[in-house]
């Protein structure tokens, strides 16, 4: 007679063949019986575990790049852009040159000096958008691989290259234009003469709507069903942990690119920028680790017999 096990239970050989045995020293000794008296301290064990086994590193570096490929071609659409807004618009081009256009990288420089030379391009526009649209495609395909590996998927459960790539761009449109009212709010806040209360306001507002994201993202892109109560402890953790980041990092920023030289100013942005990408790549990605530890947790629970 056939047995079925439990996927919380079964080895593996890896994270995209499915469930895959745990680390055997966090089973074993001191480690267990401190896991078995604290049901914190399981969960934190188990998060470790999983973000060893499922190489969540790995698929937070993959993420960081494919979003840092987006950023350039951005960069040439907003330039190809502008292009056309100043063309025959010299009081236009002085409200920019005054502008916070004039402090971003890579461009802020030509803006200051003669932003005449910014001309449009329908050609650069077309090709920057395609790039763009390309690198964020893979982004969220890689944001997939990364949470069906965390949710220990089986190979054959996975959606095939045409479904995963239309995941990618539903999580596109949702994503971006949630993280830009995100941004939009924080960017307020960094801003000085708003008033506490208001920055209060922001940051709740701010942090709300990254939850809110994180939470539809962590559905889209997981192939396993999962209900919103299985995913929001880890989207709150996130949510918040991506409200700081796009604090502090609108800040830093700011300040960096007003203190940096011409010279060196742009590899500190390009530093910064791809950090700053990791390290929101590593918070989503540890808040479905979180999510993973908790049902881990549960589903033991459940099969062990009340006493």
């Amino acid at each position: 007679m056939a047995v079925t096990l439990s996927t919380n239970d079964t080895p593996s050989d890896g994270p995209s063949g499915g469930p895959a045995r745990p680390l055997p020293w966090t089973q074993k000794g001191f480690v267990q019986r401190t896991r078995d008296g604290s049901a914190t301290v399981d969960f934190v064990f188990s998060g470790i575990d999983g973000f060893v086994r499922h190489r969540t590193g790995r698929h937070a570096a993959l993420l960081a790049h494919y979003g840092f490929l987006s950023v350039f071609p951005l960069l040439a659409v907003m330039t190809t852009v502008l292009g056309f807004v100043l063309e025959n618009a010299k009081g236009i081009r002085t409200r920019i040159v005054d502008s916070a256009f004039s402090n971003l990288p890579f461009i802020g420089e030509q803006i200051q000096s003669d932003p005449s030379q910014i001309h449009g391009n329908a050609l650069v526009l077309v090709a920057g958008l395609a790039t763009a649209l390309w690198a964020g495609t893979k982004c969220f395909v890689a944001a997939q691989n990364g949470m069906n590996d965390i949710w220990e998927v089986p190979e054959q459960d996975r959606p095939n290259l045409a479904k995963s790539r239309g995941r990618a761009l539903i999580a596109i449109c949702f994503v971006g234009l949630a993280q830009i009212a995100s941004a939009t709010v924080t960017g307020i806040v960094a801003i000085s003469g708003v008033s506490w209360l208001n920055r209060i306001l922001l940051v709740l507002a701010a942090i709300a709507i990254n939850i809110g994201v994180l939470l539809e993202a962590y559905r889209v892109l997981t192939a396993r069903p999962l209900n919103r109560r299985q995913l929001l402890p880890g989207a709150i953790g996130a949510g918040i942990g991506f409200s700081v980041l796009q604090l502090i990092g609108t800040t830093i920023v700011q300040r960096a690119i007003r203190s940096s030289t011409a010279v060196y100013g742009n590899f500190a942005t390009v530093i910064a920028l791809l950090s700053w990408l990791t390290m929101h790549a590593v918070v989503a990605l540890l808040g479905v680790e979180a999510n993973a530890a908790l049902d881990r947790r549960q589903g033991r629970d459940a099969r062990t017999p009340a006493h």
